[in-house]
């Protein structure tokens, strides 16, 4: 490339990994970034159950983690035209680009359970966690607070209200924390037990009608319901599947190991909407961050055209808040399978605080020197990865 030439890139997203591509990308001279999000800041998710809870907003500004050398359009894609390397917005508008990060994450999956659209609430989102709120408000401090799932969305939201003093019930649907260790998952009922939780777990225990006040499950229970909250599975937009682009059947943006587009050399994915080889890494912050910076770099490689690297995804553990003041540490090993060792208690929630104000620190960090993460090049799943796509 001629490097008097500019290279247009846009960004699709700004979640944990389309802010951490945006910032890395900027280090580039001729270079434009260009970050469309349909928020005017950025949603620190893995804070929304403290929202929920009202011991933070979750909410940073961008101009504490994205470069102020990124423009940041406030909009919604509603269209890839990958054949003309433009974008529809929302508003009317249009963007073109020479390369295409899609990072638009993920949200609560929409319930099939009948008169769960109606009568429970998700938290997946900024917006659903602030219709909450009210709603918890509203409801007598003795009231049954009933919650659906119980993955770390929904163990963290029932311990977060449980430590308020909430009557709280925690439906799982099958077993809790099923991503934990055995070990990890008795300290996790332990914990809950103490702050009062009722944890329905085991055989029969999915969820097959809600309505205003009651949980109906599999075996026949009903359960009182003030208010559901439902915190079981996540989707991710269409976006990719509505202009064409090849997804997996979750309508994730189908990519090979260098996370770009089986469709289109200049669209790469990265976080949860992205589903490399069809081996969809675990949705969360630490995937998506170092996925970020792997985007970013295959966008910088293909503009130098030199072979971009492939995916080198390490995983070390998940980190669950149990209320304010517990928590637990599950060490994973480097294919994000949980082992033995955990870190609970006390320890275990100052990890998980350090946990939420590392990341956005990554950010800023990165913002300010761009290529200064360097986490997505440390040894990682890659060879298991082979096998998988081999296999």
């Amino acid at each position: 490339m001629n490097e008097s030439e500019n290279t247009e890139v846009v960004v699709i997203g700004g979640g944990y990994a389309g802010v951490m591509a945006a910032n890395r990308l900027t280090g580039r001279g001729g270079v434009t970034v260009t970050l469309v999000n349909p928020r005017p800041d950025f949603v620190h998710r893995i804070r929304l159950h403290q929202l929920v809870g009202g011991s933070d907003a979750a909410v940073i500004a961008y101009g504490d983690v994205l470069s102020e050398h990124v423009r940041l359009v406030v909009d919604t894609v509603t269209h890839i035209g990958k054949d003309a390397h433009t974008l529809t917005l929302a508003s009317g508008g249009t963007l073109a680009y020479d390369h295409l990060i899609y990072a638009v994450g993920s949200s609560g999956a929409a319930p099939a359970v009948p008169g769960a659209d109606r009568h429970a609430h998700p938290v997946a989102t900024l917006e659903d966690a602030l219709r909450l709120r009210p709603v918890l408000d509203a409801a007598p401090a003795t009231a049954t607070i009933t919650v659906v799932g119980a993955g770390p969305t929904g163990i963290e939201t029932a311990a977060e209200l449980a430590e308020q003093g909430r009557a709280v019930t925690i439906v799982c649907g099958g077993v809790l924390g099923p991503y934990l260790h055995a070990r990890g998952r008795r300290t996790v009922a332990a914990r809950l037990a103490r702050l009062g939780v009722t944890v329905v777990d085991g055989p029969g225990t999915e969820v097959t009608e809600v309505t205003d006040d009651t949980v109906h499950l599999a075996d026949g229970r009903a359960l009182p319901a003030a208010v559901t909250i439902w915190t079981a599975g996540f989707a991710v937009p269409d976006l990719a599947a509505r202009s064409g682009l090849t997804t997996d059947a979750l309508g994730r943006l189908l990519t090979d190991e260098t996370l770009t587009s089986v469709d289109d050399v200049h669209i790469v994915a990265a976080g949860d909407a992205a589903t490399p080889s069809g081996l969809p890494l675990r949705m969360s912050c630490q995937a998506a961050v170092p996925m970020g910076a792997r985007a970013a770099d295959t966008v910088l490689s293909r503009i130098a055209e030199e072979q971009p690297a492939t995916l080198n995804q390490p995983f070390a553990a998940q980190c669950i808040s149990l209320g304010r003041h517990a928590g637990i540490f599950q060490f994973a090993n480097r294919l994000d399978a949980a082992v033995w060792f955990h870190i609970d208690g006390v320890l275990g929630a100052k990890l998980k605080e350090t946990v939420c104000k590392v990341v956005p620190k990554h950010l800023a960090d990165e913002a300010a020197e761009p290529g200064a993460y360097t986490l997505h090049l440390t040894s990682g799943s890659s060879a298991r990865r082979h096998r998988l796509r081999t296999g």
